[in-house]
């Protein structure tokens, strides 16, 4: 048995309005928000399963003299479905283009902090304040290791093994070599060895640099510290050329109304030894707290080249005197900023920082 030829209602050129297919496309059309919603919609108006498809396929049953006005008719009925999507397709990438542009612009708007410039630590800015003060006074600023050996940093300056004065110092030995060999130097006076030994005398030079002790942070201490050392070695020096010294670099650095002043001390590589002490800056010597109620503070120790420590390098004591002194970096900083407690070097507040 034959197959019964396809009817009109299944699909027929006759029966389709491709106007009404159109419109229909145009609503479907229309209403798509988005590129995949918009192929998913073309794929049902105009791919192989579509009405408009089945429509082509239905010519064959319509009459030889109908088909071609029929096959016009649904030609341009897709050509403006198609025409339908692509302009809907160029609306919907434009809008997702902009959208992806809106999503990663920058707010040119937005209120950016300033870039902050950064300064010399207040330490470093004391140490080259000092130097400027001492070069201007004639002496040469000279450096060395921070680590040392014992026979730098004690035995040349007249403090043997077992010698009591190597107590006054809480060392901190290195694990090299022989135990309790190397260290970190506890003062800049080795610098002062190795300028005696680098080069024979008249010597006039300071020694700027870091140091370190065992000490509890006080108001007055830190374990890690920088230290100053001054050193002359000439002939006919005395000790008025060394308070005279101290009194010039205290006014220079410090102000008119800033005096020193010297009190017997002891030290192994000086003979005769002082302290000597500044007007304190924070009371103007009436007493407070940061000087213990004295009206001075303590900046460092002096005194005359000891002759054992002119042996040790070389230097005959009877043709040359000389003076040394040392004191704290950061106590000068101290002093001369006004600050109560030393330890507010070392805390890094921002507020501080932001002052200095």
């Amino acid at each position: 048995m034959s197959a019964a030829p396809a009817s009109a209602a299944e699909g027929s050129g006759d029966l389709v309005d491709p106007d009404a297919l159109v419109a229909s496309a145009d609503a479907r059309v229309s209403q798509t928000e988005s590129l995949a919603a918009l192929d998913e919609v073309e794929s049902e108006l105009l791919g192989r399963r579509s009405e408009l498809t089945r429509a082509h396929r239905a010519l064959g049953v319509l009459d030889a003299a109908e088909r071609p006005r029929a096959g016009e008719r649904l030609g341009r009925a897709r050509e403006r479905i198609e025409r339908a999507v692509a302009d809907r397709r160029s609306r919907l990438a434009e809008s997702e283009r902009a959208s992806r542009l809106d999503a990663d612009r920058l707010d040119l708007t937005e209120v950016v902090a300033p870039r902050l410039r950064g300064h010399l630590n207040l330490v470093q800015r004391t140490r080259d304040e000092l130097e400027d003060v001492f070069v201007g006074m004639g002496f040469v600023v000279a450096e060395g290791p921070e680590i040392e050996t014992d026979w730098y940093n004690f035995e040349a300056l007249n403090m043997p093994p077992a010698h009591p004065a190597r107590g006054m110092w809480d060392t901190l030995y290195l694990d090299l070599g022989e135990p309790e060999t190397v260290l970190l130097r506890t003062h800049t006076s080795p610098v002062q060895i190795r300028l005696m030994q680098s080069q024979g005398p008249p010597i006039y030079a300071v020694i700027p640099g870091k140091c370190f002790r065992r000490d509890t942070p006080d108001a007055r201490h830190i374990p890690t510290f920088h230290q100053i050392e001054g050193l002359v070695v000439d002939h006919g020096i005395s000790f008025a050329d060394l308070a005279g010294t101290i009194e010039t670099f205290t006014t220079a650095y410090f102000g008119s109304d800033i005096h020193s002043r010297l009190r017997p001390s002891y030290f192994p590589f000086t003979e005769p030894s002082a302290e000597f002490e500044v007007t304190c800056t924070i009371c103007k010597g009436k007493g407070c707290r940061t000087c213990s109620h004295t009206g001075w503070i303590e900046l460092g120790g002096a005194g005359m080249v000891d002759p054992a420590v002119f042996h040790a390098v070389g230097v005959d004591s009877e043709e040359w005197t000389g003076f040394a002194f040392g004191f704290g970096i950061d106590r000068c900083a101290q002093m001369r900023h006004e600050m109560p407690d030393m330890r507010v070097l070392l805390e890094n507040d921002a507020r501080f920082l932001r002052q200095i």
